[in-house]
């Protein structure tokens, strides 16, 4: 045995020492409270990360972690000989513990300076010491099998914390024994009842596809071994979300779906995975658009596999994935396989290159809220490909768009676009691009990006890169243009909405903003969208009154309230008035007819202020009642330029935002040359009714979109 040689030994015998030396001195500490569970916590993490191979030191410090988490340890325990050599290890692992997904947060929405802040360092430790993060995507592992029992509002939220953050981390290093779990955990707690009847169908068929995988294998062995192919072969379970996305996907049922049966293959070499493939296909007929090659075009987390979908004579479907020992090693460990060589410091290409895309990510933005976004964005494995004017290819995000591509060629093209061809045609800058699509974009002489680029429901834009450089471009502008275009954006809002004498002020403290004024300069700066007002007006109602309850008329005719609470009196029959028709959380109050029960108006209605003055002792306070799911009554204004289907795209767009159209009337206006539309309409809310109204406003020859008074 060589010096060197025997240096490696020593050392390795000395680091799998640390590993008794911290248990033994985990379990001598002093009864506490709590210290069983962090123990217990520790042990559950370490059987997590075993299978990766990760150093005894770091297996050492994931032991001690959860109870230096917990102050069951102190910083200056570790100084102590027993914990010394691996607390760098345990104080990172405390520091990637700081990032959580606020409470309130939801997909889409920005993320505040410091939890930006907090995810960029965790971003920061990947690139210094990526076996640190499989410790943390391990323990959110972890946290997700001990929340079965859990209330569901935390199973949601970690759920939603999962999927943005943890299982794209995963998927991004290819750790795909982790990303799975993560996956259904995640989709079990967000989606119950789908993912129990995916489970429940895949359990009653599990004895018949075993059965048949067994036939399955013993066929491929004997021939394998017949072409002296050297090959290990095994069943692989399809896990459950993966299976949901596919059915999802391809729009499939269970039934439709190739791979739920499926087989893996593992050889030698890569001359070997293609001579397998062929003795795949003789014996089964493969299934056309069902090929993968992942050897010859590897994923972007360079997984590399060859993926097929076969037939038997029987008509039954399976896969079959055929790779090396040494890309299925990689398969199931992504980058922990690497970590050796980046102990030895010979470090492979393939792990470089991670590294390389991971820090990209760390340069600065304009805006450190949008990190998530990118990080989402960037994480996630969907990609299309289309082609430049010259026939380049440019790697956009799923659901891009021609806008999407145009920032990708350069800030300034996406800046001054007007509109854009897709093979040839002239498409809307919302349309989706797909996989060869070619594109030209048609460009002004100026800049003049729009507002509603940067709402993402109206889909403009599904990069927040390119969001991000639209919202850049508005925060250059002067702060006196930001104050004037916001404040014309807020009372448009409030027109459109025939929201009259409301608290601007309140709705600005609402969205986090110290006034009106830094409401508008906010809107003005596309900072916030004129969306926003809708939600903020929804949410003013006081913290005690819900919804109201409405029930659907069988004749169309009218909507009334199924419950309204009624000050002082019982059960009434109560009614929307026609003259304002309250939409939640408009203040409301009711006022006794003769006959006809309790009319329900808004408060600062002009016929109620009329009968208030004649009668104020018919007036009753009132609230809207408890309910998940109203419909609610509103009449719109619709005018435009008339041309065929326009009645057609107008119902379309109602459609999409669940609103029933109740009754439409329509009339020329000789002198405008427009056509006037009046629609009466149930919708849920008012965020509802605004996304209704600006994508209306959005339709070819409409010309405005006003809600009656």
């Amino acid at each position: 045995m060589s010096a060197s040689d025997a240096e490696k030994q020593g050392s390795d015998s000395d680091s799998n020492d640390i590993l008794a030396v911290v248990r033994n001195y985990l379990a001598a500490l002093p009864p506490k409270d709590g210290l069983d569970l962090a123990i217990n916590e520790g042990n559950q993490i370490a059987a997590i990360i075993d299978p990766l191979g990760l150093p005894p030191k770091i297996v050492a410090a994931v032991h001690a972690y959860p109870l230096f988490r917990d102050n069951l340890l102190k910083k200056n325990d570790l100084n102590n000989n027993e914990l010394k050599p691996i607390s760098r290890f345990i104080i990172g692992l405390e520091q990637l513990n700081q990032f959580s997904l606020p409470d309130s947060w939801q997909p889409g929405a920005a993320l505040a300076t410091q939890q930006s802040e907090a995810l960029r360092k965790m971003l920061l430790a990947v690139v210094s010491d990526v076996r640190l993060v499989l410790v943390r995507i391990a323990e959110q592992l972890y946290r997700l099998r001990d929340a079965r029992k859990a209330p569901r509002a935390t199973q949601q939220s970690l759920a939603l914390e999962t999927r943005e953050i943890y299982a794209a981390l995963a998927s991004r290093l290819g750790v795909w024994q982790l990303k799975w779990e993560l996956e259904d955990y995640a989709f079990r707690y967000d989606d119950p009842d789908t993912y129990l009847s995916i489970a429940k169908a895949l359990k009653e068929k599990r004895v018949e596809r075993e059965s048949f995988i067994d036939e399955v294998k013993a066929q491929l062995l004997t021939e394998l071994q017949a072409n002296k192919i050297s090959a290990e072969i095994s069943g692989r379970p399809k896990h459950i979300y993966s299976i949901y996305r596919k059915m999802q996907r391809k729009d499939r049922g269970l039934e439709a779906l190739f791979d739920i049966r499926a087989v893996r293959i593992l050889v030698d070499d890569v001359n070997e995975c293609y001579a397998a493939l062929g003795v795949v296909h003789n014996l089964w007929s493969y299934i056309p658009g069902e090929f993968d090659d992942y050897i010859a075009n590897p994923k972007e987390n360079d997984y590399q596999s060859l993926h097929t979908a076969v037939v038997d004579p029987e008509g039954k479907t399976f896969e079959v994935q055929i790779r090396s020992h040494e890309m299925h090693n990689h398969a199931e460990l992504g980058v922990a396989a690497h970590w050796r060589y980046k102990e030895g410091g010979n470090l492979p290409q393939a792990f470089d290159h991670k590294i390389r895309f991971l820090r990209q990510l760390l340069e600065p933005t304009d805006d450190g809220a949008d990190l998530l976004d990118q990080i989402r964005d960037d994480f996630f494995e969907d990609r299309v490909y289309a082609l430049s004017p010259k026939g380049d290819v440019v790697e956009l995000a799923a659901r891009a768009t021609p806008l999407d591509f145009a920032y990708h060629v350069h800030t300034q093209v996406g800046h001054r676009c007007r509109g854009a061809k897709i093979n040839g045609r002239i498409v809307p800058l919302t349309h989706q691009v797909e996989n060869g699509d070619q594109i030209e974009i048609i460009t002004g002489s100026q800049p003049q990006p729009s507002r509603d680029w940067l709402s993402p429901k109206l889909g403009y834009l599904a990069g927040a890169r390119a969001r991000a450089k639209v919202r850049n471009w508005f925060r250059q502008q002067d702060r006196d243009q930001h104050l004037r275009q916001g404040r014309e954006i807020l009372d448009r809002e409030l027109s459109r909405l025939s929201m009259k004498n409301v608290p601007t002020d309140d709705i600005a403290l609402k969205l986090k903003q110290k006034n009106t004024e830094a409401l508008c300069i906010s809107l003005g700066a596309g900072d916030l969208t004129s969306a926003s007002i809708a939600t903020a007006l929804h949410n003013l109602l006081p913290a005690e009154l819900s919804p109201i309850k409405a029930r659907r008329q069988s004749k169309r005719k009218k909507a009334q309230p199924d419950s309204v609470a009624v000050t002082g009196v019982g059960d009434l029959l109560c009614n929307f008035a026609r003259c304002c028709q309250p939409v939640p959380p408009e203040a409301i109050i009711g006022y006794i007819t003769q006959g006809r029960g309790v009319s329900i108006h808004r408060q600062d209605c002009g016929n109620f202020l009329g009968l208030n003055r004649r009668s104020p002792e018919r007036v009753l306070e009132t609230s809207w009642g408890e309910s998940d799911s109203g419909a609610y009554p509103v009449d719109l204004t619709l005018h435009a330029f008339d041309r065929s289907a326009l009645i057609r795209d107008i119902t379309s767009v109602l459609a999409d935002e669940n609103a029933n159209v109740l009754e439409l009337k329509s009339h020329t206006d000789t002198d405008s040359l427009q056509v006037i539309m009046e629609l009466s309409l149930e919708i849920r809310d008012l965020p509802t009714l605004s996304t209704a109204i600006t994508r209306l406003e959005q339709l070819p020859n409409v010309v405005s979109v006003r809600r009656k008074a």
